[in-house]
C-alpha cells in the first residue's frame, strides 16, 4: 500500500509539474513551444484532492522543526495567489520558523521606467551600502538592510530609515510589519502577465543584494513562473548559485517543496526544483 501511494504521488507530481508525454523534458529544443500557464488548472478535482491530503499527511515528517528558531520575512509580488502564501505560511510555522513580517514589492518599485527613482529611496535611505554594483542589486541590498540581519536583532535607525523611505516612496506595501530582523527570506511570485518582462529583470537585479544580508533565500511560484516569469529570470541571473528557486506552488505538495528549497538554502545547498524547466529535480532531497 505504501509503494502504490507513493508511486500516485509521483503521478500526480508529475501531472502538476506539467510533465506530460510530449511537453516539458520530452520535448525537443526546436519543437513548438505551447502556453501551459493552464497545466494545473487541467487537474481533476479528485486528484487536487488527493494531493492536499497528501500534503498535509506528509509535511509534518518532512518539515517539522527544521527551521527551529529561525524568523523568516515573507516577500510578495502583486501577482502572488493570497491562498499560495497563507498555505506557506502554514507550512513555514509547521516547521518551527517564525513569520517576522509580510512586505509586499509594489508595482512602482517592478517598474523599469521608476529605476532613477527606486535607486535614489536606496541610496539615499541606505548610504553607506552604495557599491558599484549594479543599480537593483544596491537596491535589494537597501532592502535587505532595512529588514534582514543574520542574527536575530531589533531594527536600528538605518534599519527602521530604510523601512519608512522604501514604504512612503510607494515601493513596498507593509501587510505584516516585521518587529524584528529577519534571516531568511521567502519570496513568492505569481502567474506573469503579458507585460511583466520589465518585472522579470527588476527582481533578478535585485535578488542577489537581497541575498546578501540574509541567511538564506528562495524565489518561488506556481507552474507559469518558472516559464516565463520571475522564477525563471531569477534561474538566469547571476545569483542563481546561491539563491533557491522552485516553480509549482499552485499545488500543495509544491508549496512543501517551498519551505524544503528555503531549508536546502539555509544549509548552503541550494538548487533549482519543480517541473520540468528545473535543474535539480521535482523536489529536494
Amino acid at each position: 500500500l505504501r509503494y502504490h501511494v507513493i508511486s500516485l504521488a509521483a503521478v500526480l507530481f508529475a501531472l502538476g509539474a506539467g510533465i506530460a508525454l510530449g511537453a516539458g523534458a520530452l520535448r525537443g529544443a526546436d519543437d513548438p513551444t505551447e502556453e501551459t500557464s493552464s497545466t494545473v488548472q487541467q487537474i481533476t478535482p479528485a486528484l487536487a484532492g488527493f494531493d492536499a491530503g497528501y500534503a498535509t499527511a506528509t509535511a509534518p515528517a518532512l518539515l517539522s522543526g527544521k527551521l527551529k528558531d529561525q524568523t523568516v520575512l515573507l516577500l510578495t509580488l502583486p501577482t502572488a495567489r493570497q491562498s499560495e502564501v497563507s498555505s506557506l505560511v502554514e507550512n513555514l510555522t509547521l516547521a518551527g520558523a517564525k513569520v517576522g513580517g509580510k512586505v509586499g514589492l509594489t508595482t512602482k518599485l517592478l517598474s523599469p521606467s521608476n529605476r532613477k527613482f527606486v535607486e535614489g529611496v536606496a541610496t539615499q535611505s541606505n548610504p553607506t551600502g552604495a557599491t558599484d554594483s549594479s543599480d537593483y542589486e544596491q537596491v535589494g541590498a537597501a532592502i535587505a538592510r532595512g529588514y534582514l540581519a543574520k542574527t536575530a536583532v531589533e531594527p536600528d535607525d538605518t534599519a527602521r530609515t530604510i523601512r519608512a523611505a522604501f514604504v512612503e516612496g510607494g515601493l513596498l506595501k507593509v501587510d505584516e510589519d516585521p518587529q524584528t530582523q529577519s534571516q531568511l527570506v521567502l519570496l513568492v511570485a505569481g502567474v506573469p502577465s503579458s507585460g511583466s518582462a520589465g518585472e522579470n529583470t527588476v527582481v533578478a537585479g535585485m535578488i542577489g543584494g537581497l541575498d546578501s544580508g540574509a541567511l538564506g533565500t528562495a524565489v518561488v511560484g506556481p507552474v507559469p513562473a518558472g516559464e516565463s516569469g520571475v522564477v525563471k529570470a531569477v534561474r538566469e541571473s547571476d545569483a542563481a548559485g546561491s539563491v533557491s528557486t522552485l516553480d509549482v506552488t499552485d499545488t500543495g505538495t509544491g508549496r512543501v517543496a517551498a519551505v524544503l528549497a528555503l531549508i536546502e538554502d539555509l544549509a548552503g545547498d541550494p538548487g533549482s526544483w519543480g517541473t520540468s524547466n528545473s535543474a535539480d529535480g521535482p523536489f529536494p532531497s
